[in-house]
C-alpha cells in the first residue's frame, strides 16, 4: 500500500496554531509565541524531529506537571559578563531566548557574554539560539544536555543525552556558518526508522544491555524503555579505534557547561520520576554564549574572510562521484527557502495529532 503523501501547511499558520495551543494551556502570550517560533523554525530548516511533531509532547508535559505553565524564570546569579537563570521548571524556549538575548547584551558591553539556564525542559533546536547572534554580527554558541540515550566509551549504561552543540558565525555574501550537531552517532529517531523497516543497524551505532555493539534496533529501543542498559554510541562509534572517546568527551563537555556550571541535573539524574512513575520536571540545563567580532577585528574584514574561506572549501576538488561540498547550515538554509515558499510538509500521523489537539482545545487547525 502506498504511503500517504504529506500535507503542506504555511509556516505562519503553524506558528499561530502552536501559539494559540500554548495560550489555551495557560502559557503567557509572549512565551507562547516564542515557543511556537522555535518549533516552526526547526520544521523550516528540515529538522522535523524538533518541530511541531513535538507539540503533543509539550501538551502532555504541561498537563502532567512536567512543565509548569505559570513558570517565572529569574536570574539567580550574575556578574558583568555572566549569569545563571532558573527556568522554574517551565518550557525551555522562553528562558533560553531570554538567556541568549542577555548573553548578547553583555557581549555588546564587554565583547563577550555567557548565560546558563538550570531547572529547565526541552528547548528545541540548539541552532536557533546560536543563530540569534547573527543579527548582531556576533558569533553565537548554544548547548544543552538531554534525556539519557548515549553510553560513554567502555560503558554499559546510557549516561548522556545526544547533547547538541551549535555555533553560528556570519559571512558577507555567503550563507552564515551554522554548526548544529549532536554529540552522538545518530539521534534516537534513526533507530526508530530502522526498527520500522526491519533493517539491521549499521555497525558502530548502538550497544545492547551488556555494552556490546548490536545491530538490533528493536532491542536497543526496548532497553531504553526498560532502562535495561545499552544505548546509542557517542560520535565516532564504539571504543577508541574510530575516536568514539572524542564524541564522549564532547557530550561530557556539554553536560559540564549546560548542567554542572549552572547547577542543573546532569548525566542520568535528568528526567526524574516520582515513586509511582509520574514524570517530574526534567531539570536539564542549557548554555549560551555570544562573542562580539569587532572585539577581535573589524566585522567586515572577518566576514570577507569568512566568504573566502567558504568559497575556498566549496571550490576544492570533489571526491569521485561527488557533485558538491557543503558548508554547515547550507542544506538547512536551502530547505528553509523551499519550505517558506511551498509550506511545511507534515506527515499524516503528525497532521492527525495536531488536528486532534486543536479539536480538543477548540482551536481551528489551518487548512
Amino acid at each position: 500500500m502506498a504511503e500517504e503523501a504529506p500535507t503542506h501547511i504555511r509556516a505562519d499558520a503553524l506558528r499561530q496554531f502552536c501559539a494559540e495551543t500554548f495560550v489555551a494551556l495557560g502559557i503567557e502570550t509572549a512565551d507562547a509565541e516564542i515557543t511556537a517560533e522555535v518549533l516552526v523554525a526547526a520544521d523550516l530548516r528540515g529538522v522535523d524531529s524538533h518541530g511541531v511533531a513535538r507539540l503533543k509532547r509539550y501538551v502532555d508535559g504541561i498537563r502532567d506537571g512536567m512543565m509548569r505553565p505559570d513558570a517565572k524564570p529569574r536570574v539567580v546569579y550574575e556578574t558583568a559578563a555572566t549569569a545563571t537563570i532558573d527556568a522554574d521548571a517551565g518550557l525551555g524556549q522562553p528562558p533560553s531566548h531570554w538567556a541568549m538575548q542577555m548573553a548578547m547584551e553583555k557581549a555588546e558591553r564587554l565583547g563577550a557574554g555567557f548565560v546558563a539556564v538550570r531547572n529547565s525542559n526541552h528547548y528545541g533546536i540548539a541552532g536557533y539560539y546560536a543563530m540569534m547572534a547573527l543579527e548582531k554580527d556576533m558569533i553565537g554558541i548554544s548547548t544543552t544536555n538531554a534525556d539519557v540515550l548515549v553510553v560513554p566509551t567502555f560503558g554499559r549504561n546510557s549516561m548522556f543525552g545526544t547533547n547538541p552543540i551549535a555555533v553560528a558565525a556570519p559571512a558577507l555574501k555567503e550563507r552564515p556558518f551554522v554548526l548544529d550537531m549532536a554529540t552522538s552517532v545518530v539521534p534516537r529517531g534513526k533507530l526508530e526508522v530502522y526498527d520500522r523497516l526491519g533493517k539491521p543497524l549499521p555497525e558502530g551505532w548502538a550497544t545492547d544491555e551488556t555494552g556490546v555493539g548490536t545491530l538490533d534496533a528493536a532491542r536497543v529501543l526496548k532497553n531504553f524503555t526498560t532502562r535495561a542498559g545499552g544505548g546509542i554510541l557517542p560520535l565516532g562509534g564504539e571504543g577508541e579505534l574510530h575516536s568514539g572517546h572524542k564524541g564522549y568527551g564532547l557530550a561530557l563537555l556539554v553536560d559540564i557547561l549546560s548542567a554542572v556550571l549552572p547547577g542543573a541535573a546532569y548525566a542520568d539524574l535528568v528526567y526524574p520520576k516520582a515513586a509511582e512513575g509520574k514524570p517530574l520536571p526534567s531539570k536539564i540545563g542549557h548554555f549560551f554564549g555570544a562573542l562580539r567580532i569587532d572585539g577581535f577585528r573589524p566585522v567586515d574584514e572577518f566576514k570577507a574572510d569568512m566568504d573566502e574561506l567558504i568559497t575556498r572549501i566549496k571550490n576544492a576538488p570533489k571526491a569521485a562521484g561527488a557533485e558538491r561540498i557543503y558548508i554547515h547550515g547550507e542544506k538547512e538554509f536551502e530547505e528553509q527557502d523551499e519550505r517558506q515558499a511551498q509550506g511545511i510538509p507534515l506527515h499524516p500521523k503528525v497532521l492527525r495529532a495536531l488536528r486532534s489537539i486543536g479539536e480538543e482545545l477548540g482551536i481551528p487547525f489551518p487548512a
